[in-house]
Order: structure tokens, then C-alpha cells, then sequence
């Protein structure tokens, strides 16, 4: 089954999502992975951007949230604009409970129940630049003659900025989905042919539960690719993708961060340097709950240095500095709680 067809499948229906009052989430049966320190709303809406982003499209998610009390339509695009596509619906209490909503998805309170006036519109600044208050420039006062109009300029006409390049999701997030699709998915048309059986347990044992089955099924379908297919085919670095995930599930995130990291190394000698930033944001999202100081720093320093090197050149990694320049505010505070541990 080609990627296209799974997507439009996907995007024909909502997917839903189920937030608990414990603080935990999954995204159509799949849990949602969340840093020690994230919001567990925040997660989610992250996970559906970053469906949204693989897909190229926005998803529709319909959200069962237990912690407001409330069922909430929503549609996420790959921009991370956010809007409700229904009214939002008060689930069912248990008998003999009271469920007042608290959470973030929920719709806000009216007070007073007096009918709230309209937020005025925000008008956009000109576009002729900012004031300076400071040293006005000569000649600005009241009595200024009008700036002379649209001078000649001769030279060569200025290229156009180049398009940002698309900024790949997290490999787990996309490997994720893939476990829930109805026929497994596969890197290739030939590999979709022949590990569709291999695939297919593993989904099922990811959707039942039995993450540790998973592990081990996703091991044995790597051996036999790689002895088929070679170790850097595409499916055997899809496969290897998985296995880090469910490593992830199973908490061993050293493992998922040593296969992520490796494959991220791989996709980029390959010459793809988006898969090879989808594999550094999966290595950085299991290096996040690794809680040792000195481990998480060893670590660290191997990922930045990867990542470094994939953002010194041209590529979705260059465009999206920001969780790079997280990862260094990461080892800074992880170096202090290190010293603090020694002194």
C-alpha cells in the first residue's frame, strides 16, 4: 500500500484521541510520549502538528478529554494553528460523580452569566517601519517638506528568498501512526510486499499492548531484512525505525536513542538529510527522559555533535534552529545538576 493512499485514508475520518484525567493520552490506541516537564494538552496538540506536518495536510481529531470533561472536535495544521470544528460536548460523569471541566481542551467558562463583550480586533502596525524616539531624523518635525517619490535604482534585480524547507516530524511520531493503519505500510513497493506479514504482527502486538512481543518480533523481521535486502536498504533502515520506537515504549530509551542516532548518521551519508533530521529529533526525544545527569550528558554531547554537523548544511535541520539551541539549554542545566551531584 502506497503512503498516499494510507494518508487520504487517514484524512477521511477523525482521529481519535482520548486524554485521561491521570495526565496520560494516546492518539487513535497509540500512547503519547511527553517530557517529564511537558502538559500533557500540550503533547497532544504537538503530536497532531507533527501528523499534520508528515502529511502535508491539517487532522481532524476528535478529543475525549476525561481531565475538562468534555468532548472536543478539533482540526490541527501542519503550521500548528489549532481551530474547533463543532461545539464543544460535556462527556458522560460516572454515576454518582461530579466532573467539572478543569483542562485545557474544554470550552472557557462564562462568567457573571452576563454576556461577554467582543475582544476588539488588534490593528496591524503600518508597514512604513518603526519610530524612533530617541534621535529623530533632521527635517521630521511638523514643518517637513514631503520625502521625494519612486527613485531609480540601477543593478541587477534582487533574487527571491528561497523557500524554508519543510520541517520533518519526529520519526516516532510517524512510525506511530504507521502501527495504526489498517495494512502496514511499507519504505518501498517491493518491502511493502514482502514484510506486510512482519508488519502486521508487530502492529498488533503495539495495539494489544504487548509492547515486549513487539520488540521482539520488530528484531527478527531486521535479521531477515538485512540478510535479504542488505543493511542499508530503505526497508531495513524503516524496520530498524521501528525498532527504535519500541524501544522507546518498552523504556530503554539508551536503545532508541543509539538507533535513532545511527540511523540518523546513515540517512545522512545516504544524501537525505530530511529522514536524517526526522531520526535526530526521534534521538533527542528519547534522550529527554533519560534522568541520570551523567548519562544524559554523555549522550548529549554525541547527539549535538550529530546534529551540528546535519545544521551546517543546507537542509530542514538548518531551518529549524530552535530545538538545537533547546538541546544546548538541555546540557547546560544538565551539567550544573552534575557538579551539584559531585560537590
Amino acid at each position: 500500500m502506497s503512503r498516499l493512499s494510507f494518508e487520504k485514508r487517514r484524512a477521511d475520518r477523525p482521529v481519535q484521541v482520548r486524554v485521561s484525567a491521570g495526565g496520560t493520552a494516546s492518539v487513535a490506541g497509540a500512547p503519547v510520549l511527553r517530557a517529564p516537564d511537558e502538559d500533557i494538552h500540550n503533547a497532544v496538540l504537538n503530536h497532531l502538528r507533527d501528523l499534520a506536518t508528515s502529511h502535508g495536510t491539517p487532522i481532524r481529531a476528535t478529543i475525549h478529554d476525561e481531565a475538562a470533561g468534555c468532548l472536543v472536535p478539533l482540526e490541527v495544521s501542519p503550521d500548528g494553528t489549532t481551530r474547533m470544528t463543532g461545539e464543544p460536548t460535556r462527556l458522560p460523569a460516572a454515576p454518582g460523580t461530579v466532573q467539572p471541566p478543569r483542562g485545557v481542551f474544554g470550552p472557557p467558562p462564562v462568567m457573571g452569566g452576563a454576556a461577554a463583550e467582543p475582544i476588539p480586533e488588534r490593528k496591524p502596525r503600518a508597514a512604513s517601519g518603526t519610530v524612533n524616539f530617541r534621535k529623530p531624523k533632521p527635517g521630521s518635525g511638523p514643518k517637513a517638506a514631503p520625502e521625494p517619490a519612486p527613485e531609480l535604482v540601477l543593478g541587477p534585480k534582487p533574487a527571491p528568498e528561497a523557500e524554508p524547507e519543510p520541517i520533518p516530524p519526529s520519526r516516532f511520531d510517524a512510525i506511530a501512526e504507521e502501527m495504526l493503519a489498517e495494512v502496514p505500510v511499507g519504505e518501498t513497493a517491493d518491502g511493502a510486499q514482502v514484510w506486510t506479514a512482519a508488519l502486521g504482527r508487530v502492529g498488533d502486538a503495539v495495539r494489544g499492548g504487548d509492547v515486549e512481543r513487539a520488540a521482539e518480533l520488530a528484531s527478527r523481521a531486521v535479521a531477515k531484512a538485512s540478510g535479504a535486502l542488505g543493511p542499508r536498504h530503505p526497508e531495513v533502515l524503516h524496520l530498524r525505525e521501528l525498532c527504535a520506537y519500541i524501544s522507546y515504549l518498552t523504556g530503554d530509551p539508551a536503545r532508541a536513542f543509539d538507533l535513532s542516532l545511527d540511523l540518523a548518521r546513515k540517512r545522512a551519508e545516504s544524501g537525505d538529510p530530511a529522514a536524517a533530521y526526522g531520526n535526530v529529533r526521534s534521538a533527542a526525544t528519547a534522550w529527554r527522559v533519560v534522568g541520570d545527569a551523567e548519562q544524559a550528558l554523555r549522550m548529549g554531547r554525541e547527539l549535538i555533535a550529530v546534529w551540528t554537523a546535519l545544521a551546517s548544511k543546507p537542509g530542514p535541520a538548518a531551518s529549524d534552529p530552535r530545538p538545537l539551541e533547546s538541546a544546548h539549554t538541555r546540557m547546560t542545566r544538565l551539567t550544573a545538576r552534575a557538579a551539584a551531584a559531585e560537590a
